[in-house]
């Protein structure tokens, strides 16, 4: 007959350090992800409005006065147009409790 090796307990403490604890940590879910929304600085504008070709700076140095006025005459009506438009899209970058201020 065999004769039987009597189970030791610290071959017990092996088995369970080696093979059931690891198997345990698996059996834990890690926490979910959580959203949070941070506040990023982004651009107001999409695009700057074209600048006008003025008249008046394609003028030569050697132009008289009357040239001068009339190319600047010209050039008002332009000018408003873009600066209008300026606005409008500076306008569009003030927050609404800055406005409400004015």
């Amino acid at each position: 007959m065999k004769s039987r090796k009597n189970f030791d307990i610290s071959q017990f403490r092996y088995f369970a350090i080696f093979f059931v604890l690891p198997l345990a940590s698996c059996a834990s879910v890690p926490p979910a992800p959580i959203r949070v929304e941070v506040p990023v600085m982004v651009p107001c504008i999409s695009q700057l409005p074209q600048r006008p070709a003025y008249e008046f700076d394609k003028l030569p140095s050697a132009a008289t006065d009357g040239a001068i006025i009339l190319a600047l005459a010209r050039d008002w009506p332009r000018g408003r147009k873009y600066e209008v438009e300026l606005e409008a899209v500076i306008a569009g970058c003030i927050l609404p409790d800055e406005k409400a201020e004015r």
